[in-house]
């Protein structure tokens, strides 16, 4: 709230509880603008609307007025039909009381006890003490709650500093377990920090009770611009976390400072899409979706596409990346295809708009290289670009013309792209994507509604072994194993330690995975991968590269690491996805060359 009527030109110095009266329908827009955003419970403009901070601008005996006019600003703010509640917002009361300040508590609750009565007669659904730092202020203010209506649910929601404790010490075990003692409805956090740090201290606080959990961050910290305190969390970082904090056991998900309905749209967006699982454990496209009226039989892997019929034969599989042109003319692509196909490749890999940049249409390349060449492709599907009525459009099409086999993964924000100012979608991510795909497979549309034959999609996903929070990776792999994915395809794989450890860790889902080979081309290039594309590259890697004398002995370099590397690991995987740098898939072969005849055999 008070950024956005910062925004629209209200001065800090404003008293801001007051504008329910002076200017209601700048209250009202506000609110209703978040409605349209998406957001399900809407606070009232009355955080600050105590009668201690109201003093300061000679309105203390304003509470009642400023209390009751900010319910029903919000309540007016709701169209008909749509289910939106009302949650009182009752903030601290801008002073110290006992044994810290000269406020006695008996007053202090006096003052929460006013505030509340006028929310309750102005209608709230429930109510969210929020931002408190001193556990005996939110005590006070949780007590009044429960004097003036026991049954009206409450919501206790604490500010923390970057080590997760509240400003009086307490730590996130301490503050859990006594506003459940005092008898929260729904424990929380708010404003403190950032998604990241605000994360790591649910999880401590999931570990500490049972009861709902609620999370309202910063849109990141506030940087000073100009006099202006300024939040530079996207609202696609916002939706990324979003979906984090559900997955972390969160129920009540939202933003405090800096978040504008932007942020809560990007965020519904991305949870209503991809509901809630198992607890929250992961993410689906439809709840409880419906059976088809007439039995439908899912088409077994084997008889999906010839990729399929390899992978559950149990063949170890080779790919190598083609990557789109920058325009209209894919004529080296399909050569390359043909040339790959000659020497007996099994599919080519294309990626969809690598890096956030803007190339021909993966689905039309692949589209191509089957009908010129005749070599199955493998799609790349990314969920950046595409809302999900969009995304079930596309796959449908692609079946329809004989793409069968697809790797389905988030994508790269297009902040990274050469188009930063670019808009991403990202209704779901690659596990809600992987759930979309799944239910075609078995004839069901994002509805849940019967689409008559089933598509017959090979769904492979992707894994990045090397990730310094392996044990996300690990649960990100399961929750899409669980979705439905067939295979795995890693990033580029440059530690084979590395590489073993993760299959040990998900070898149980006996899901085929396939290592991504890179043949690296220069010391720059190993250190891109390493510094900006979160892959694991040991420094003798980067060494070996560093010490080429020249352009073309570092290319011969990076082929040699790669051949080693598809050597060490060939028994532990059931195929390889070889990258060809620059359209050199001459390069790529070199590499693969180093099975010799071996991959045709069963691993």
């Amino acid at each position: 709230m008070g950024t956005l009527l910062y925004a629209k030109g209200v001065f800090i110095n404003r008293c801001y509880d007051e504008l329910n009266q002076s200017q209601p329908e700048l209250i009202r827009g506000i609110h209703r603008d978040y409605v349209e955003a998406g957001a399900e419970v809407l606070e009232t403009n009355t955080f600050g609307a105590n009668a201690f901070r109201l003093a300061r601008h000679g309105l203390a005996d304003q509470v009642h007025a400023l209390n009751l006019a900010g319910a029903r600003l919000a309540r007016a703010a709701i169209p008909k039909g749509r289910e939106v509640y009302v949650a009182g917002s009752v903030g601290p009361l801008g002073i110290r009381i006992e044994p810290l300040g000269k406020t006695s508590r008996e007053e202090a609750r006096a003052a929460f006890h006013q505030q509340i009565t006028a929310l309750k007669e102005g209608g709230v659904d429930l109510l969210i003490v929020e931002t408190f730092g001193y556990l005996e202020e939110i005590h006070q203010a949780m007590l009044a709650a429960r004097e003036v209506d026991p049954s009206l649910p409450l919501v206790a929601q604490v500010t923390i500093d970057e080590e997760g404790n509240c400003l009086d010490g307490s730590s996130p075990e301490t503050f859990t377990a006594k506003l459940a003692d005092w008898g929260a409805d729904v424990i929380g956090i708010n404003c403190s920090v950032g998604p990241v740090a605000m994360l790591e201290t649910v999880e401590r606080v999931r570990a500490a009770t049972t009861k709902p959990l609620s999370a309202q961050p910063n849109a990141g910290i506030p940087h000073a611009v100009e006099g202006r305190n300024i939040y530079l969390c996207s609202p696609e970082y916002m939706a990324s976390y979003a979906r984090k904090f559900v997955a972390a056991g969160v129920r009540f998900v939202g933003g405090c400072c800096g978040t504008t309905p932007e942020h809560i749209r990007a965020m519904r967006s991305a949870l209503s899409a991809a509901g809630a699982k198992d607890g929250g454990r992961g993410f689906q496209i439809s709840t409880g979706a419906r059976e088809p009226s007439c039995q439908v039989t899912t088409v077994p892997l084997a008889h999906r596409s010839r990729l399929g019929k390899k992978l559950a034969a149990g063949e170890f599989v080779t790919m190598i990346e083609i990557v789109p042109p920058k325009g209209t003319d894919a004529t080296k692509e399909i050569e390359g295809a043909r040339f790959l196909q000659s020497v007996g490749v099994d599919a080519v890999n294309i990626p969809d708009s690598p890096r956030a940049s803007a190339r021909m249409s993966a689905q039309a390349l692949s589209y191509l290289t089957q009908q010129e060449v005749g070599i199955e492709a493998i799609l790349h599907y990314t969920c950046r670009d595409r809302n999900v009525l969009s995304m079930q459009s596309d796959l449908l099409g692609a079946h329809a013309v004989g793409i069968r086999n697809l790797i389905c993964i988030t994508g790269d924000p297009p902040k990274l792209g050469n188009y930063p100012d670019a808009t991403a979608v990202f209704d779901v991510d690659a596990i809600g994507l992987v759930n979309l795909v799944a239910n075609l497979n078995k004839g069901l549309d994002i509805g849940g509604n019967p689409i008559g034959e089933p598509t017959a999609f090979v769904i492979g996903v992707g894994a990045n072994p090397g990730l310094p929070n392996i044990d996300e990776e690990v649960r990100r792999f399961e929750y899409k194993v669980e979705a439905g994915a067939d295979y795995a395809v890693t990033q580029p794989v440059f530690d084979a330690a590395l590489l073993e450890a993760f299959l040990k860790r998900v070898q149980h889902h006996k899901v085929p995975v396939i290592a991504g080979i890179w043949p690296l081309v220069s010391v720059r290039n190993a250190e891109f991968m390493k510094n900006e594309l979160r892959v694991s590259v040991p420094d003798a890697i980067i060494g070996r590269m560093a010490r080429c004398p020249n352009a073309d002995a570092a290319r011969a370099e990076g082929v040699a690491i790669a051949r080693e590397m598809l050597v060490r690991i060939r028994g532990v995987v059931q195929g390889a996805q070889i990258s060809a740098p620059l359209g050199r898939y001459s390069a790529a072969v070199d590499v693969l060359e180093a099975l010799g005849s071996s991959h045709r055999a069963p691993v």
